[in-house]
């Protein structure tokens, strides 16, 4: 399957989920908006009920629009004369039970000789509770003289309740959607997985290859009856069996060590190092075109020498492959807040914003340029940045392309035991 029909594969199913997910969010918000009107005109026939039952109890005339609703959860009923709170609690609840309301509710009975609520109550149609509320903060009315107050103050659970069935469907889908997305960035995830270990057994591969192949040819050299009669050459093939042995070598440990890495089993043998004669050391390799401004006042660091050795040479490695052109590398140290900052400048292709938080990723490549023309595994600076979380060590990255990158690693000083 093609990138561009995994891409385009990836965008149609994105544009699927969100139109699922915004078309449920539309119903349910519907269905609550249906629900919270059914509840008001449940209410609003139960208490219309309830005001004819009492009109006919007190015998007087009853309004033609007796229920008026003054907020979401409360309403005001005109009953054109006093009201029993005994009577007028056994007609709510019989009502609402009736009309299939189940839920808590509070009522609260306005004096006109007073002109406030004389009586407030919290009951409930789920059982028999009765406590006894506050009235001051009851909404009053100036158009009637005798009425009675309902409030709901649990109206939104109530619809809600009502509606569980159908929010309970709702949510099934929303989680059958979230695990088809999981599942679609699982597949794609290990489609590049499969991709990134593709690439690495490719460059693998021929890195390994090239040194084996030099120590054949080396090997079938020395092999010949005539170089015993050439020191000087059989001197030269020694060495270049010896020098690509070790290369060869140097990679399998890379490797090696990153898988240990990732396991968090990296072994480090912790010592006192002078930075300074490590750098030096491993700078001897690079005739020319490395130039070491060794500044640090404090070079003393507590670290595994085999591994800040490599870091070092990753560094190195690294400026050097990505400055195809004139290169001009500087390897510089300095203490900077109690630190010791070891850093490494190119002047090469440099790296783009969008791949510097990347480019420490195993086996990542960067996908432009000439990039893929360089030699290695794809593992150098990820290397780099476990052996720095191992030592507990920063690593900051400035780059910008075309005019090269640096790479500089923090170092805590520690005092010498």
């Amino acid at each position: 399957m093609s990138r561009k029909t995994i891409r385009l594969l990836v965008i149609l199913s994105t544009l699927s989920i969100i139109g699922v997910i915004v078309t449920q969010i539309y119903w349910v918000r519907k269905a609550l908006d249906m629900g919270e009107r059914q509840f008001n005109q449940q209410v609003h026939v139960s208490l219309q009920e309830v005001a004819e039952q009492l009109a006919q109890l007190n015998a007087v005339m009853l309004h033609n629009n007796p229920v008026e609703q003054l907020s979401s959860n409360y309403f005001l009923v005109n009953t054109n004369s006093m009201v029993d709170p005994g009577i007028l609690e056994h007609y709510l609840k019989t009502s609402f039970v009736r009309h299939n309301i189940i839920t808590d509710f509070e009522v609260g009975i306005y004096d006109c000789a007073s002109n406030k609520m004389f009586y407030g109550v919290a009951l409930s149609t789920r059982n028999d509770n009765k406590t006894p509320t506050q009235t001051a903060n009851w909404l009053k009315s100036n158009k009637y003289p005798y009425y009675f107050g309902v409030r709901f103050p649990n109206q939104n659970s109530a619809v809600i309740n009502d509606l569980r069935g159908w929010i309970w469907s709702s949510l099934l889908v929303l989680i059958a959607v979230s695990f088809f997305g999981y599942a679609l960035f699982v597949i794609l995830r290990q489609k590049q997985l499969t991709e990134i270990q593709r690439d690495f057994i490719n460059n693998m591969t021929h890195e390994l290859q090239t040194p084996i192949a030099t120590i054949r040819i080396a090997a079938d050299v020395l092999n010949t009856p005539a170089i015993k009669d050439q020191p000087e050459r059989l001197k030269k093939y020694t060495a270049i069996i010896k020098e690509e042995a070790l290369r060869l070598q140097t990679q399998v440990e890379t490797v090696l060590n990153m898988a240990k890495a990732a396991k968090n089993k990296l072994p480090l043998t912790i010592e006192w190092l002078d930075a300074h004669q490590v750098i030096t050391s491993v700078s001897h390799k690079y005739e020319k075109d490395l130039t070491l401004h060794l500044n640090a006042v404090e070079p003393y660091i507590h670290a595994d020498r085999m591994h800040f050795t490599n870091a070092i040479s990753n560094l190195i490695d690294n400026a050097f492959k990505y400055t195809p052109q004139n290169p001009v590398i500087l390897l510089e140290t300095f203490n900077e807040n109690g630190s010791l900052v070891v850093s490494v400048k190119d002047n090469g292709i440099g790296i783009a914003p969008e791949y510097k938080d990347k480019v420490f990723k195993k086996f990542y490549r960067i996908p432009t340029g000439n990039v893929h023309n360089v030699k290695g595994f794809g593992i150098g600076l990820s290397y780099v940045q476990q052996i720095a979380k191992a030592h507990q060590w920063r690593i900051q990255l400035k780059s910008e392309v075309n005019k090269g990158s640096e790479f500089k690693i923090l170092i805590p000083l520690k005092k010498s035991m």
